[in-house]
């Protein structure tokens, strides 16, 4: 295989824009993909703060590598969640990256702030682990984005996450999550802050092949309660459909976010209230965060 852009010898193939990259070009390619996500969404502008969450993983570590590159104030933000070794492992990671570049770090502990470690929270409220996760995850990256004044949050949600979503959402026509489907949601509340995901338009591939090419050192092990997750079935699904025609999950997922969300985005209408608690935004008068707090603490 010759490189699209150089001539040269090929060390990657993208089978959905039938092109092949050197090493040099396809960090070039992943970078500009990165940059058309941040321009074509208005993410964030250049004399912004970006608070950028990292989990030790291929794809928030390679995204945090894109905007220091890039020269994109940023501050990376690890949620330790308290899973056993792979939490420790994973904070190693993003604490090694961060030193290497001399970028800021901040850890924010799960435990210290709900009262319990992702592992104890199922025992204590019967509520499903990835589901108390994600609730702890999405509260905590706003509440420390709001405290230490940055704008927006970035994550690393590739082309294969978003895809995966979408197609959860849609076999079970969940409205108000395909309402809020979007590579950007803006901050329609003063206590909450915009959250983006700039590699929406790359795949979960093409992001291992630029950690792989960048030589970060990240983690390779799945969370250890992500197994037997559904999220993980739907994206085996669209694998298969995507090898059998390369480009199906970005017409699917860009399809949906070009024609199908405006049919949804009224019933993204809610109005947001502050928890009588915390403060933190919510549709009632305590957050989600807060209730499985007291649920934690009612069991023991």
């Amino acid at each position: 295989m010759k490189c699209r852009k150089c001539g040269g010898t090929a060390v990657l193939e993208l089978r959905r824009h039938n092109a092949a990259f050197c090493a040099p070009d396809f960090i070039e390619f992943f970078r500009r993909q990165v940059g058309e996500a941040v321009r074509r969404h208005r993410m964030f502008t250049r004399e912004e703060s970006v608070l950028v969450a990292v989990s030790g993983g291929k794809d928030s570590l390679g995204l945090w590598d894109v905007l220091l590159q890039e020269g994109y104030a940023t501050t990376g933000l690890y949620l330790d969640l308290g899973i056993f070794d792979y939490s420790k492992e994973s904070r190693a990671k993003c604490e090694a990256f961060a030193a290497q570049r001399g970028a800021p770090l901040l850890v924010v502990s799960v435990e210290q702030d709900l009262g319990a470690a992702i592992p104890e929270v199922q025992g204590a409220t019967r509520r499903p682990t990835c589901s108390a996760c994600g609730l702890s995850k999405r509260y905590l990256m706003n509440k420390a984005a709001l405290e230490q004044g940055f704008p927006v949050v970035a994550t690393g949600h590739n082309l294969d996450d978003e895809a995966a979503t979408l197609f959860g959402s849609i076999l079970h026509w969940q409205t108000e999550p395909l309402a809020r489907q979007s590579p950007a949601l803006p901050s329609t509340h003063p206590k909450l802050v915009r959250r983006v995901k700039p590699l929406y338009r790359l795949s979960e591939r093409e992001t291992a092949a630029y950690a792989f090419l960048r030589r970060i050192d990240y983690i390779v092990d799945e969370c250890p309660f992500a197994k037997g997750a559904t999220s993980l079935m739907h994206k085996e699904i669209l694998n298969q459909l995507e090898d059998v025609s390369p480009g199906a999950k970005h017409n699917f997922l860009f399809g949906f976010l070009e024609k199908g969300r405006p049919a949804f985005e009224r019933l993204a209408d809610v109005t947001l209230n502050e928890c009588a608690r915390c403060g933190q935004v919510t549709t009632g008068t305590l957050c989600g965060f807060c209730k499985l707090s007291d649920q934690i603490k009612r069991a023991r």
